[in-house]
């Protein structure tokens, strides 16, 4: 099973980072190759994703700059995927861990792995710039 950690660190202050990240209608702002839209059915957050409708959730807690999200097929079965974001000289660190589903295939999860490291320059760009940290994709 891969287990791998991204983070960006961007010239934006701790809090505006957490608080864009920490708000689920703005997934589909920076998770960008994961859910298309995110929408309210049936008192749930749900996304369309190119796997189909994925029930999603985040628990945020502005104290300590955790944001858990959350994504599966039902309720009972959404992975976890942690975010922390913490204050550093000149701006903002935010680290995500990316765990291998089981059962997946390496191949698939490389790919959604690099989606992932899309995303994340996506999000240093919507910051004003900074820097990725993390290790390549296969064949980058």
């Amino acid at each position: 099973m891969n287990i791998r950690t991204v983070t960006i660190t961007v010239p934006a202050s701790r809090d505006d980072v957490f608080n864009f990240l920490a708000q689920i209608e703005n997934l589909p702002l920076w998770a960008t190759e994961f859910a298309e839209r995110v929408y309210l059915k049936d008192g749930r957050w749900r996304a369309a994703t190119s796997l189909g409708e994925l029930f999603v959730a985040i628990d945020a807690d502005a104290g300590t700059g955790v944001i858990d999200l959350r994504a599966g097929p039902t309720p009972e079965q959404m992975g976890l995927f942690p975010l922390r974001v913490v204050a550093r000289p000149g701006g903002a660190a935010a680290s995500f861990t990316f765990f291998q589903s089981p059962g997946l295939p390496d191949e698939l999860d490389e790919r959604q792995y690099a989606s992932l490291l899309v995303e994340m320059r996506g999000l240093v760009a919507r910051f004003g710039g900074g820097e990725l940290h993390a290790a390549p994709a296969a064949g980058e």
